[in-house]
């Protein structure tokens, strides 16, 4: 059990709430950037989503130099592990450049010819669908920035209908997070426990993969059938996405950098050497190249680090929290919790609690990557997604009231499948 607060457990929780309420705040702020000009910077600044915990954990460290002085400050950040968040930002950077996603899009593209639907629907059906389910191999973190460029590209514009934007923004949320329990090493919030509970990639298939399936599949013909009049109404497909102009031997290297950064997942010095490696080679081939994302990579990991810094003082609050709920309960209120912490962090400190049953477990992972969708700060990828979404936006960001209400639909179906399915 978790021990008693002292004052900076109880300051850390108060900063971790104002970066919540900042978190659900950007949308004005981007809005002050239009409306007053002459600070535009400052509040374009504190309207991105991806400084704000990076900015509140300063805030902290700050905090904790003035209480407990330097060494203690060093101390608490080195004592902290920046895996993940490196993680997230090499592996957008390399899944974004035009090899992978041509190969992707074009593999999308031919397998959403063999639906017997209208192609613009067909297509983005297929975008929500299999896409997503690809995150249990490539990594969520990958699977959401390919589908996301995919969707941005293809259907998302300014003149597209807000509604239609939130609706296909909370379908891709969900999606992602629930589409990456097919393995054990794709979703932060199942990598965090795997090894300790025992999820195995059979494990992980018979429990909770087939009814993530079931739901990924349910969210996407829902939304594309709710927007089916907008969608047929898209042009043709780009042949862009419907060929590949890259030679082969391109990309079948920069898949091979993409499988190696996932399998050393765990290991940050190897995959940083992987990564100069193949900004090496994306620069001596840059003809076959667009701009790498490499600014939005770093703005997301700098989200991802900040959340790190801040989270890891919240476990005397959430651990008991967790501790003291019966398994249904506890699957609802990880449901919940995940809207306000991030879900690997919340499956992480679950597993600290000793002595659970696999009824425990269960709820704890299904309730972890059920919520994912609801905020960006829920599960990892989402700030990759929301970065690279943002734009088609009005004010260049996504509403958090907006991205919960669209999220709460598919979030219903991902309950009903974890709760409901058999097994």
């Amino acid at each position: 059990m978790a021990e008693a607060p002292d004052t900076v457990g109880v300051a850390a929780a108060a900063i971790f709430a104002v970066a919540l309420i900042h978190t659900f705040s950007t949308s004005y702020f981007q809005h002050l950037a239009h409306a007053h000009p002459k600070h535009a910077g400052l509040w374009h600044l504190l309207g991105e989503v991806e400084v704000v915990f990076g900015f509140w954990a300063m805030v902290l460290l700050l905090f904790l130099v003035l209480h407990s002085g330097t060494v203690h400050a060093l101390h608490y950040l080195e004592s902290r592990n920046f895996t993940e968040p490196a993680f997230v930002f090499v592996i957008m950077v390399i899944a974004a450049s035009r090899p992978i996603i041509d190969f992707a899009g074009a593999l999308l593209f031919h397998a959403s010819r063999a639906l017997p639907l209208d192609h613009p629907i067909a297509y983005y059906f297929t975008l929500l669908s299999v896409g997503p389910l690809l995150g249990s191999f490539i990594t969520e973190p990958a699977a959401m920035t390919l589908c996301a460029l995919l969707l941005r590209e293809r259907f998302f514009s300014r003149n597209a209908p807000d509604g239609f934007l939130y609706a296909t923004v909370g379908v891709l949320f969900v999606n992602v997070s629930i589409g990456g329990t097919l393995t054990p090493y794709a979703a932060p919030p199942v990598l965090m426990v795997a090894d300790k509970w025992g999820l195995d990639a059979g494990t992980m298939l018979r429990t909770f993969g087939w009814k993530a399936a079931i739901a990924v599949i349910v969210n996407a013909a829902g939304v594309a059938f709710a927007y089916r009049k907008y969608l047929r109404a898209q042009p043709m497909m780009s042949p862009a996405l419907a060929r590949l102009d890259v030679p082969g031997w391109i990309i079948a290297l920069h898949l091979l950098f993409l499988t190696l950064v996932v399998v050393f997942s765990h290991h940050p010095v190897v995959f940083s050497a992987l990564f100069l490696f193949f900004l090496g080679f994306a620069e001596a081939y840059g003809h076959w190249q667009k701009r790498l994302i490499i600014r939005e990579g770093l703005m997301v990991a700098f989200f991802l680090g900040g959340l790190v810094v801040l989270g890891g003082q919240q476990g005397w609050w959430l651990q008991p929290l967790l501790a003291d709920m019966s398994p249904t309960a506890l699957y609802f209120g990880a449901t919940l919790l995940t809207a306000i912490t991030d879900n690997a962090a919340l499956t992480y400190l679950g597993s600290q609690v000793d002595g659970v049953s696999e009824a425990f477990k269960y709820s704890m992972v299904a309730g972890a990557v059920t919520g994912g969708g609801l905020t960006v700060i829920a599960n990892a990828p989402n700030p990759a997604g929301f970065a690279i979404l943002k734009g088609s936006f009005e004010d260049g960001a996504i509403g958090a009231a907006g991205l919960a209400a669209a999220a709460t639909p598919p979030t219903l179906v991902a309950v009903a499948a974890f709760q409901l399915l058999p097994g």
